[in-house]
């Protein structure tokens, strides 16, 4: 499984061209990439600064807002300024990688992960140490693609993940486990304000990959798979909702997460959305 693609370079405004890697699955992987810290920032590197229950201290560039973080006033406001460098950073590196979707990509959120992985008590469908594809629940992507970039920020300790087989592969095995909605259910998610936009029959159809490749034992422990540590100071990306991946050790790390619309993409028939169109013989978003 020849899953990284290793780029050498230290800037994050300068890389080679890496989208057709990047959309045949691969993990572009930067070893010498850092997002370097302040002396001040470096207090951070703590847990005391995530609320309690939650995952990650988020950053929300829509709103300029930062959620689940606490501390004193001061505090929160360099948490708000380092965030905001990262998402500056990963965005400078996403058009360097893919200068072809520039005036298309859309940044999410950012997010700050000061909790050590494993460290909570959590659910199978919320437990990202099993190997899954991304479908966030509240926040439908409507067919738009999820590319993620990562810096491990950990001045000593190694991020370890797991990637997995081919999105097709995992798209045979558990789509016909997925149940059809029930009508009007995507309405009524949004009318709730359980979901942030109207789920599509492609939102179902990814949720439903992502909760079966998680709650099912055997998969986990005997599907084809490779483990991978990422040393202290380097970056990764990849299109999470494509890669099977799971984190399972580490602490402090960042992440940017980005939107793009298929039709952007240099071979949309890649897509998750287009791989499960052609497997239904039908429209999903």
């Amino acid at each position: 499984m020849e899953t990284l693609e290793q780029i050498d370079s230290a800037t994050w405004e300068t890389a080679p061209d890496s989208a057709s890697a990047l959309e045949s699955g691969k993990i572009v992987f930067l070893p010498y990439l850092r997002f370097e810290l302040s002396e001040r920032e470096r207090r951070f590197l703590s847990p005391s600064y995530l609320r309690d229950h939650s995952k990650n201290i988020s950053y929300r560039p829509l709103s300029g807002e930062l959620h689940n973080e606490q501390g004193s006033p001061a505090e929160r406001t360099e948490l708000l300024s380092m965030l905001r460098r990262y998402n500056s950073q990963a965005l400078s590196l996403a058009h360097a990688l893919c200068p072809q979707y520039r005036s298309r990509l859309t940044a999410g959120f950012a997010s700050f992960r000061p909790a050590q992985i494993g460290a909570r008590a959590l659910s199978w469908r919320k437990d990202d140490t099993r190997l899954h594809i991304d479908a966030f629940p509240s926040r439908p992507s409507q067919g738009r693609r999820i590319l993620r970039i990562f810096s491990n920020v950990n001045p000593s300790a190694p991020r370890t993940w797991r990637a997995g087989e081919p999105f097709e592969t995992v798209a045979v095995r558990f789509v016909p486990r997925i149940t059809q909605p029930l009508p009007g259910s995507s309405w009524l998610l949004h009318r709730l304000r359980i979901t942030k936009d109207l789920r599509t029959p492609y939102d179902h159809m990814m949720l439903g990959i992502h909760d079966r490749m998680k709650a099912d034992e055997i998969y986990q422990r005997d599907s084809p798979q490779i483990s991978f540590a990422i040393p202290p100071g380097a970056t990764w990306c990849c299109y999470t909702d494509l890669v099977s991946h799971a984190a399972m050790s580490g602490q402090f790390a960042l992440e940017q997460t980005f939107y793009l619309p298929v039709e952007t993409m240099h071979d949309p028939a890649r897509s998750p959305l287009r791989v499960l169109e052609r497997m239904t013989g039908r429209r999903l978003a």
